[in-house]
């Protein structure tokens, strides 16, 4: 079985040698033309521009939808008078360090509590029965402060201090679950009516 490879070539070369018959490779291509005739593709810049055209065109209609409808902005709640004490004098947090942390905590959390408040047309109504609770608790403790400037420090109006920042605080804090409800039922509402059109 083992044959020389270079006897092999030599005699493939010689056979290679035979020329093929004029116009041999113009019928060969003719012929194959037409077995298998190739299909006509449309031209590629066509398609290209097509495409090109269509993106634009989406573009163009996003970004006039994004101009033209603004998106809706939620309001914040800040009240002006609920930060720390604007008199002169001293203050629950004059006293002691202790009672300046006491201080600062509350006011810091009630702070945010606000700020973290979103105002729509449903909560409205709602945050703002809160609000006037809050701002009653705000001029208590105008009046309290009052008092410990008049008085001096004693224990019961430290103590009233502090039950006016927490109760604030618990405030703040039950508005925040009373809105946390009120989403709650507007998005089951929302369900509700979803599968009903469905």
């Amino acid at each position: 079985m083992s044959q020389d490879l270079r006897e092999m070539f030599k005699r493939i070369d010689s056979v290679s040698k035979e020329s093929m018959k004029d116009g041999h490779e113009e019928r060969f291509l003719k012929r194959m033309e037409e077995e298998l005739p190739m299909a006509k593709r449309a031209s590629f810049p066509l398609y290209k521009i097509a495409a090109s055209l269509i993106i634009l065109f989406g573009l163009g209609a996003l970004i006039f939808i994004k101009i033209s409808v603004p998106e809706p902005i939620d309001a914040t709640v800040v009240e002006k008078g609920i930060a720390f004490p604007e008199e002169k004098g001293i203050s629950l947090g004059d006293l002691s360090p202790d009672l300046k942390k006491v201080e600062d905590y509350y006011m810091v959390n009630i702070n945010l509590e606000l700020s973290q408040l979103k105002i729509s047309d449903r909560n409205k109504a709602l945050i703002d029965s809160f609000m006037e609770q809050l701002e009653a608790l705000n001029v208590e403790y105008k009046k309290l402060n009052t008092e410990l400037n008049e008085i001096g420090p004693n224990d019961q109006t430290i103590t009233a201090l502090i039950k006016n920042l927490q109760l604030r605080l618990l405030l703040l804090h039950k508005l925040r679950d009373k809105l946390q409800e009120l989403k709650k039922i507007s998005n089951e509402e929302g369900k509700n009516d979803l599968i009903t059109s469905i």
